[in-house]
């Protein structure tokens, strides 16, 4: 159902005798003059007019550029914004209703900083989870408006610059860690991706258009969670599943449930990471490749696997292992490159090192590092760091601090908050073992790194 076009805001702006291309100059500047990056276009005041939702903050640097103009206060309540009330600006994104509003939320989130996450923890309820699921599995295609008229043409080029793009972003994110291109990303999401959304093409370019989009929108999702920052990463991945409803394409949308099940797993919020993982397997069933279908099958292990459950856990390995046997015979999409046999051995090491199997952790982690493309630096430092885990369940504590210095010795690894993690964990075993010549040596290792980094930083 479309929005309400937003009356209070279009009167308002036509007694102040702005312009869109006005209003979002004057919004930049202010923001300017506050030194916080905005970035507000006309493309965005016209969602505003057409109902879509905005920030708190985006909506107070709006009524305080009007108040200037009209020389009278105008709030954002007064410009058809959260009636009475400013939601918390902390307010999780839940599934958009419409194209609309989807669009203008990623255009909201990609003007915020990755690298400055709030201390609250992220909290996503039952109620709003299952709404998010049940939306995306029963949801009609909204389908492509095709040759609507505007001021651009986009052809097949610029899909393929935008492709070509995000594999350059998910190059960087695979070797340095989410925080390295997050910035740049957004600022290309937003000035160069998303107003193309608005432009004109035929529905078949519209089609590949919107799930180029997605996979950009999804790798700034999958950087905001490597640099710690759950909240943006959280609503990223709701916008984008919804991006995934426009065009129908069920096998990316159960790669974002597949994301955020990772991240609730991540999280400790182990029944939502299970549900997210089922939606995935069963949403896509019939529409996507072995290879994915492998891919949400893991999910579902490592959710299981964490909360302790071994025969459902064994029983998601086994499905993933199955359909991994069958990739050769389909054809998989660019985005989905990277699952190779390497990246399967990493999920399942996971989930046997989390139930404490350490023999079968130990053999599969070591293919998962045997086997790993160099250049995938973070994906080698997690397995290298499981299969340290594993051995150390094993009581080697002689080669788990080995294997772990080598896993730190990547150095490019320790850019990821995951990674950070990972390695602090693992710090956190060896404690009791705090004398232990190897351990000291790993520690010593462990913050001589994190200093090196420090100083690339600066």
């Amino acid at each position: 159902m479309s929005r309400e076009p937003n009356a209070q805001l279009i009167a308002v702006m036509s007694e102040a005798k702005v312009s869109n291309k006005g209003l979002a100059k004057r919004m930049t500047d202010e923001a300017d003059r506050r030194g916080i990056e905005l970035g507000t276009t006309h493309v965005a005041v016209q969602r505003w007019r057409s109902g879509s939702s905005i920030r708190p903050q985006t909506a107070g640097i709006m009524a305080d550029v009007l108040t200037a103009v009209l020389g009278r206060k105008v709030t954002p309540g007064n410009l058809g914004f959260f009636g009475d009330t400013k939601p918390a600006a902390t307010e999780l994104t839940g599934y958009p209703a419409t194209v609309s509003e989807a669009l203008s939320t990623l255009d909201d989130l990609a003007q915020e900083r990755a690298e400055t996450p709030t201390a609250d923890p992220l909290i996503v309820r039952d109620e709003d989870l299952n709404s998010a699921v049940l939306s995306w599995m029963i949801a009609r295609p909204d389908g492509i408006e095709a040759d609507r008229p505007a001021h651009q043409r986009v052809g097949m080029r610029d899909v393929r610059a935008i492709r070509d793009a995000a594999g350059m972003f998910m190059q960087l994110d695979f070797k340095y860690g989410g925080g390295h291109g997050h910035k740049a990303l957004r600022h290309y999401f937003r000035q160069e991706v998303l107003p193309l959304l608005d432009a004109s093409y035929s529905e078949k370019v519209g089609t590949a258009l919107f799930s180029a989009a997605a996979e950009v929108s999804q790798l700034l999702a999958w950087t905001a969670y490597d640099t710690g920052n759950h909240h943006l990463a959280h609503r990223y991945l709701t916008s984008t599943l919804r991006l995934s409803q426009v065009i129908d394409d069920r096998m990316f949308g159960a790669r974002i449930l597949g994301n955020l099940s990772h991240q609730a797993n991540y999280l400790g919020n182990h029944s939502q990471a299970i549900q997210l993982a089922r939606a995935a397997v069963e949403g896509a069933k019939g529409r996507a490749t072995p290879r994915a279908m492998a891919l949400s099958a893991a999910m579902e292990a490592r959710a299981l696997a964490n909360a302790g459950d071994r025969a459902a856990a064994g029983r998601a390995m086994n499905e993933a292992e199955r359909h991994f046997e069958r990739v050769e015979a389909a054809e998989d999409p660019a985005w989905l490159a990277y699952f190779d046999s390497a990246e399967l051995m990493g999920e399942l090491c996971h989930c046997f090192r989390d139930l404490k199997m350490r023999r079968e952790s130990v053999e599969h982690a070591q293919r998962a590092v045997d086997d790993t493309d160099p250049k995938y630096a973070r994906t080698l430092g997690f397995c290298r760091m499981v299969l340290a885990q594993s051995q150390l369940i094993g009581g080697d504590l002689e080669a788990a601090v080995t294997t772990a210095g080598l896993a730190v010795d990547g150095g490019d690894s320790l850019q990821s908050t995951r990674f950070q993690r990972y390695v602090t964990d693992f710090q956190a075993e060896v404690s009791a073992y705090a004398t232990d010549a190897g351990v000291v040596t790993f520690n010593e290792k462990v913050s001589e790194a994190l200093a090196r980094l420090d100083d690339e930083d600066e």
